[in-house]
């Protein structure tokens, strides 16, 4: 009785998602596991993901939940437009999104050029911000919903050895940016939370010039490892369902410990 009750709270069956950032990644792993949980999923990146974004589909597909493929640019407004659209016609009516869209990099602070910074600043945060949009206005109009925007713990800490002032100040402003559209959408029946990951195993963090620096990020970590993408599968099913129903404004440290240091 009690595991059945346990179970209810992070049940998402009839659940509509949508997920930036899906082609790939701790993305692709939330929305796989999001339809694990028992959600329908449109899975949305940009056109040169597509073949990622067909294996999560499949995926998905498998799992017997629905899913639609959304190919666009989360920078865009007309791009989250159409694919929210589409997901309600296709899927239902949304009420669970996952921004996990990003990208990172690093520079010298005296060196980096304009350019440089402002498309980190664009993807990340503004990228976040007019994904948040369109997926609150649906919501809004819904009367209720779950968005998880995905941080980072470097939101909250300056990494050791990684010139990444851009990225660190994006991230940083995603984690405010969540807790005010949760405040203002608080009475509004739509939470809005954060996940900050530590250091984690996406294609970025395991290519082979990477190996080198790969083992300081496991040093440093006081779990002595960096996470696995599917790591975050379970505090973004958290986070979306019940079982955080009175979760709004929160910035959930996923990080092996990292920030206690």
């Amino acid at each position: 009785m009690i595991l059945d009750f346990l179970m209810d709270l992070f049940d998402l069956s009839g659940d509509i998602a949508f997920v930036t950032g899906a082609g790939s990644g701790i993305g692709q792993q939330i929305a796989i596991g999001l339809a694990e949980a028992g959600a329908s999923v449109a899975c949305f990146d940009l056109p040169g993901s597509r073949k990622g974004l067909d294996e999560t589909a499949d995926r998905i597909r498998d799992l017997k939940r629905s899913a639609l493929v959304c190919t666009g640019d989360a920078t865009d407004e007309t791009s989250l437009a159409d694919a929210i659209a589409a997901t309600q016609t296709e899927l239902g009516l949304l009420s669970v999104a996952v921004n996990a869209a990003g990208i990172a990099n690093a520079a010298p602070a005296e060196e980096m050029g304009r350019e440089q910074w402002q498309r980190v600043i664009d993807i990340n945060t503004t990228g976040v911000f007019l994904s948040s949009q369109a997926e609150g206005r649906a919501m809004l109009a819904n009367g209720r919903g779950s968005i998880v925007n995905i941080a980072s713990m470097s939101g909250v800490i300056v990494n050791r050895g990684l010139m990444q002032a851009h990225y660190n100040a994006s991230k940083a402003a995603v984690i405010h940016l969540s807790k005010s559209l949760a405040m203002e959408w608080a009475t509004r029946g739509v939470r809005v939370n954060t996940i900050s990951p530590g250091y984690t195993a996406t294609p970025m963090n395991t290519r082979p010039e990477w190996a080198e620096r790969t083992k300081v990020f496991e040093n440093d970590t006081p779990m002595n490892r960096i996470a696995a993408p599917r790591e975050m599968v379970g505090p973004a099913i958290f986070l979306s369902s019940r079982a955080a129903s009175f979760c709004t404004g929160v910035d959930l440290l996923v990080d092996g410990g990292f920030c206690c240091w």
